[in-house]
């Protein structure tokens, strides 16, 4: 059982803690914990033929979560409530961006993999999109072919846990967002919808497409990408509610089997989608052109 002071959550919920000091005592169990498994606290995993390697991994230390949201805050849905507390008992390894075209090419290339030639596809640093969860573990299989390292998709909880990089407000940065500060439709903004304003210029121009991974600043953890540009799958089977949830993380027996939460918001949502709380489901057979995914994978 973890203590208080290995958990990143190490201050109460109802105290406001200085960023600075959390954000340091965040890097310093990422770093323990990437020490104790022998990694860099970024690391790639290599093809055990020497042909090529993962995209790149960030370690997450083991710890407490305040999943979900209250209904003070500002774009809030029922389906994001009760905030209630999990604990991650294990670390693991988490993609530092989305999966890219380019990581996806040389998948394509060796298996024959053909995207259906009416769909939207962006290579190099871009992230990927329209491709099923099929697909996706199809991609993941091959990996572990290549690397001989099991790979996953995150579950909700750690996609979370994540994101939210020790904090409680809607973004990891804090209250509201910007454009600037994450891609997300400027038609459709924070603050300027939470204060009612029936008037305003966005501050930033309709894309037509997401952006290229990390040319924004990233979290505490060095992950980029948590909030808005592609809405991101996980392993986590569709709730109506929080209410029930496993405090472990663990499946919960009511989830719904044919459909999947999605995180993150993307580049065609309003800013409200982009919270850390933010949920959608998406059918199992789905494909988008602002959805994507990252990887996980266990250190233990």
């Amino acid at each position: 059982m973890m203590t208080a002071l290995t958990s990143p959550r190490m201050f109460p919920s109802h105290s406001t803690p200085d960023p600075t000091l959390l954000a340091d005592h965040l890097r310093i169990l990422q770093s323990q914990t990437a020490q104790a498994h022998g990694l860099d606290t970024v690391f790639r995993d290599h093809f055990q033929d020497g042909s090529g390697h993962s995209p790149l991994m960030v370690v997450i230390p083991a710890g407490l979560l305040e999943m979900g949201s209250s209904a003070e805050e500002y774009g809030h849905q029922p389906h994001e409530a009760p905030v209630h507390t999990v604990q991650l008992a294990k670390p693991f390894a988490i993609g530092q961006f989305p999966v890219t075209g380019a990581e996806f090419e040389q998948f394509k290339q060796e298996t024959g993999w053909s995207l259906r030639p009416e769909l939207l596809w962006y290579g190099g640093r871009y992230p990927v999109i329209n491709i099923r969860l099929e697909d996706i573990r199809l991609y993941l299989e091959w990996l572990q072919f290549r690397t001989g390292i099991k790979y996953r998709l995150p579950s909700e909880p750690e996609w979370e846990y994540v994101a939210r990089a020790g904090t409680q407000t809607p973004f990891y940065f804090g209250e509201t967002v910007s454009c600037k500060e994450v891609h997300f439709n400027p038609n459709f903004p924070y603050e300027e919808a939470k204060n009612k304003q029936r008037w305003f210029f966005p501050r930033c121009l309709m894309s037509v497409r997401p952006s290229e991974v990390g040319i924004r600043e990233p979290n505490t953890w060095n992950v980029y990408d948590m909030h808005g540009n592609v809405w991101e799958f996980t392993s986590s089977h569709w709730t109506r509610s929080h209410l029930n949830a496993h405090r472990d993380g663990s499946p919960s027996p009511t989830a719904d089997p044919h459909w999947y939460v999605t995180k993150g918001g993307s580049w065609f949502d309003g800013a409200v989608h982009a919270r850390s709380a933010a949920r959608k489901k998406r059918y199992f057979d789905e494909l988008d052109t602002n959805l994507g995914f990252r990887l996980v994978r266990d250190l233990d």
